[in-house]
């Protein structure tokens, strides 16, 4: 018994053994989750730009329409600078320059010596005049004795020939004494109209030689050279020492007097520009300090009629091009020292066109 039960046991043992193993459930697949809706293309960012872009035609707009509204009733132009009297300095002689008595920026008053040229030879001929207007002067007193003793021997003769004239008549004394006494009258006539006419020569010369005089005392007082005008000095070009001629730019001077501006308009914008109307001046060196004025006047041709080679559309190669017009613009307000207005400083012009 014992030994069938050991040969079931092993034959179940052997067929457990080639029985299939059974099979592990696997474990149920996770399903893949669903992929993220797309997000709205743009988004917010989006908006933010439509926001800005809206905003800048609304403020493109508005500025389009404050400009047209504004250009409307203004004309402006950039063309245009500060304007000022500038006085030269020129010499009436010629001569060594002796002394300079200012430099470049300084100030000076009218009638202030800037600066001496040597006037050692004026001052020698002024005395060389004095000296010949003294010698025509004893020449007159001389021809003024000479006139009296000729008037004296007129009257002699006058009366010699009065005498000779009764005595004539008496038949007393012959035609040819008569004729004498005539003769000598008629003479002594003769000699006072000469000597008259050479106090009148040596009158001539003496007014001649005061004027000589004065002329050379005049080119003497020339010597000193002053300021013409209150003002700035500048373009000095005059050392000690420099001969200079008559009439040489030495230095100028900038005057004092109020500035203007000279504004060159293109022809197109003066259609309703007047005398008289209102200008905002803004100044490049002062941009947010604006100046009151007002227009002038305005010139009676193109600035380029007064080029050096002004156009000339008669010969053939005529070209259309928008020309400027000078317009002069007068301040309203007195000097501001804290804003001097220097000549030749770039300004923009606003001109009010509606009165």
């Amino acid at each position: 018994m014992s030994q069938e039960t050991t040969t079931e046991e092993r034959e179940k043992t052997m067929e457990s053994s080639r029985a299939p193993a059974a099979r592990v459930p696997k474990p149920a697949e996770e399903t893949p989750a669903p992929p993220p809706a797309p997000k709205a293309k743009g988004g917010p960012r989006r908006l933010v730009l439509l926001g800005v872009l809206a905003a800048g035609l609304i403020a493109g707009g508005i500025w389009g329409w404050r400009e047209i509204s504004f250009y409307r009733i203004h004309v402006e132009t950039d063309d245009a600078q500060v304007e000022a009297h500038i006085d030269p300095v020129l010499p009436k002689i010629a001569g060594f320059v002796e002394r300079v008595l200012v430099d470049d920026n300084q100030r000076v008053k009218q009638g202030d010596l800037l600066l001496t040229i040597d006037a050692r030879d004026y001052r020698a001929r002024a005395a060389t005049a004095a000296a010949d207007l003294q010698n025509v002067r004893a020449a007159v007193l001389v021809a003024r004795s000479s006139v009296q003793a000729a008037e004296t021997n007129r009257e002699k003769t006058a009366a010699d020939l009065k005498r000779y004239a009764a005595l004539r008549q008496k038949e007393e004394v012959s035609q040819q004494q008569y004729d004498a006494a005539k003769a000598a009258a008629d003479a002594a006539e003769a000699q006072v109209r000469a000597e008259l006419g050479q106090v009148e020569a040596a009158e001539a010369k003496v007014r001649q030689k005061q004027a000589d005089l004065e002329l050379a005392r005049l080119q003497e007082s020339y010597a000193e050279v002053s300021a013409p005008s209150t003002g700035t000095v500048s373009r000095k070009s005059v050392e000690v020492g420099q001969y200079v001629q008559a009439g040489q730019p030495l230095l100028a001077i900038v005057s004092d007097e109020q500035p203007w501006i000279v504004a060159n308009f293109k022809e197109t914008q003066l259609k309703k520009m007047r005398v008289g109307q209102p200008v905002t001046i803004e100044v490049d060196a002062y941009p947010k300090r604006p100046f009151r004025a007002k227009v002038q006047s305005i010139a009676a041709a193109t600035g380029a009629k007064f080029a050096l080679l002004p156009p000339d559309n008669a010969t053939g190669n005529f070209t259309k091009v928008v020309q400027r017009v000078p317009v002069k613009i007068v301040l309203d307000e007195p000097p501001d020292p804290a804003h001097p207005l220097r000549a030749g400083m770039s300004v923009t012009a606003t001109v009010d066109v509606r009165s």
